[in-house]
């Protein structure tokens, strides 16, 4: 997983992914490199486009699911507050019969 988030480090930076920039970042952050693994991957990313890859992902990281979470409890509060006026609706419309 480290080399694919290697990948990823050096696509949001805006740098070339190739073979020593991966190998630099992977051994920078500490793990043992097989440079069969970093060829694989660097061959295999050759003909993705990531920004779409990523864009189609279904993959949701803490940010997204928060503000999923929040959206929902904002629907929640609307539909309660709707179901309040039309209570009071329905209380006014019985004084007036």
């Amino acid at each position: 997983m480290e080399y694919i988030y290697g990948a990823l480090l050096l696509h949001t930076l805006g740098k070339k992914i190739d073979e020593k920039a991966l190998k630099s970042v992977l051994e920078a952050a500490g793990a043992s490199v097989e440079e069969a693994r970093v060829k694989a991957l660097v061959a295999s990313l050759g003909d993705i486009n990531i920004e779409e890859a990523l864009a189609k992902s279904t993959i949701v990281g803490p940010t997204e699911t928060a503000k999923k979470e929040e959206k929902k409890e904002e629907k929640k509060e609307e539909k309660k507050e709707e179901e309040k006026e039309e209570e009071a609706a329905a209380g006014l419309s019985a004084l007036f019969g």
